[in-house]
């Protein structure tokens, strides 16, 4: 998305490359690893030394099916021409095509393909010798497609009239050296037609001026791809708008829906608006990258108003304003329902939470009235099951008593069993609750 420039392009030979300087470093000094990159950044983005008249096509397409792509175009063509492709990391070619000079650059999401060539006799008549033509086949998606004319002073005014007049910008730029003129329209062709009348540029000033002209149109028409996006999006926004207004109501019900539905309902919404906000979030952020460059561009440029027509930079601020200020409502919007969500589903845990706290309690308190209850039984079962163990063993006692009888038959069998039921009794008595604190221990 971002784009930097540099003050010349090598020229001569077909060149390419990714920019970057030679290696090394003086005095034998071992350079940083990036130092080549950082170093040929700042040619990365070289432009022309053009002269009037010229004629310059540019072709911007989405990058869609990735670098393999661009590569196997410009090979081909490369190949066409008897000369070698691009490295396969380069971001610029450049190749002499016919009468003129044919530029490839790969940027972050689209290429653009640039022709440059003497103009024709006539303005009107279509440009010939370009690559353009049946045989090419586009490596994505075509998102602009510029023709600029640059025409030499100081004719102009009646050049206007092939430009539509509801729409014709028209100003001076560049400090009063050159004027350029654009209806922002597709002619028959397809292309948007941008004229530059040279009124004492120079080569270096002209290849600028026109680079960044033909940029503004190409980042004004990137610009405008995340504001189908915000339109689509804006319907489900207000859907999920509505729902979390009317799960808010519920929520304030004192006898409202259950809770666990209700936070269903708002995980649903959220997961919902997410998989939105990241699908659109690389598509907003592009957009708002591409209008800060149409903003920098045109600052650049330097223009100055001619008396009866619209400068550049209040017909795209007047036309893209409420495009882009569509795509940041919508990311706002997108933003402060998140947050909204968010806040509203801690709000029902919350509510979860407590209902969950009280329902522990009443079943803590439950549980413990059956311990106390199964304590009592237990308790009950104790003092009898004294009473049962005593029984049997007072009975052993009798049985042992009568069989004492028969050898002394004044022995009662009966006394004995009586006078053994008290010790027994506190015996066994005393063996259980023994028993019982050996286990609470």
């Amino acid at each position: 998305m971002n784009d930097s420039e540099t003050r010349r392009e090598p020229g001569g030979e077909p060149s390419g490359g990714s920019g970057e300087a030679p290696l090394g470093a003086p005095y034998g000094l071992r350079p940083h690893p990036l130092r080549p990159f950082i170093l040929g950044e700042l040619h990365s983005r070289p432009f022309q030394l053009v002269a009037a008249p010229r004629t310059i096509l540019q072709l911007a397409f989405l990058a869609e099916s990735g670098p393999d792509q661009d590569a196997a175009t410009v090979g081909q063509l490369a190949r066409s021409r008897g000369l070698s492709g691009p490295d396969p990391e380069a971001r610029h070619f450049a190749m002499n095509w016919g009468p003129g000079r044919l530029r490839w650059e790969r940027h972050t999401e689209f290429t653009t393909w640039t022709w440059d060539a003497p103009s024709p006799a006539d303005l009107d008549e279509p440009v010939r010798g370009h690559p353009f033509g049946d045989a090419f086949r586009g490596p994505g998606a075509l998102v602009a497609a510029i023709r600029l004319d640059l025409c030499p002073g100081p004719s102009g005014e009646a050049e206007l009239a092939r430009f539509h007049p509801t729409s014709l910008c028209y100003s001076v730029m560049d400090g009063g050296t050159a004027r350029a003129a654009t209806d922002f329209r597709q002619d028959a062709d397809g292309f948007t037609r941008i004229l530059v009348f040279d009124d004492g540029l120079g080569e270096a000033r002209a290849g600028a001026l026109t680079q960044r002209l033909i940029e503004v149109e190409t980042y004004r028409t990137l610009t405008l791809l995340g504001l189908p996006v915000a339109q689509r999006l804006a319907p489900a926004l207000g859907r999920i708008e509505g729902e979390l207004a009317r799960i808010t109501a519920e929520m304030r019900k004192p006898e409202g829906r259950d809770s666990h539905v209700l936070l269903d309902e708002l995980i649903a919404l959220s997961a919902n608006l997410e998989a939105d906000a990241v699908a659109s979030l690389y598509r907003f952020a592009a957009s708002r990258a591409y209008d800060e460059i149409v903003a920098q561009r045109l600052g650049v440029i330097g223009e100055q108003a001619i008396p009866g027509y619209e400068t550049w930079q209040i017909f795209l601020s007047r036309r893209m304003g409420p495009a882009v200020r569509t795509c940041r409502a919508v990311e706002n919007r997108q933003a402060d329902l998140s947050r909204k969500l968010a806040r509203a589903a801690d709000l029902l845990r919350t509510r979860v939470d407590v209902e969950l706290e009280r329902q522990n309690r009443d079943l803590l308190k439950s549980m413990e009235q059956r311990t106390r209850q199964q304590l009592r039984l237990q308790q009950t079962v104790e003092g009898l099951s004294v009473a049962a163990v005593s029984y049997y063993v007072v009975g052993l006692l009798s049985y042992f008593a009568k069989g004492l009888e028969s050898y002394a038959p004044e022995f009662d069998p009966a006394l004995l069993a009586a006078a053994a039921v008290p010790p027994v009794m506190l015996a066994v008595w005393l063996l259980v609750r023994r028993i019982r604190r050996a286990h609470a221990e």
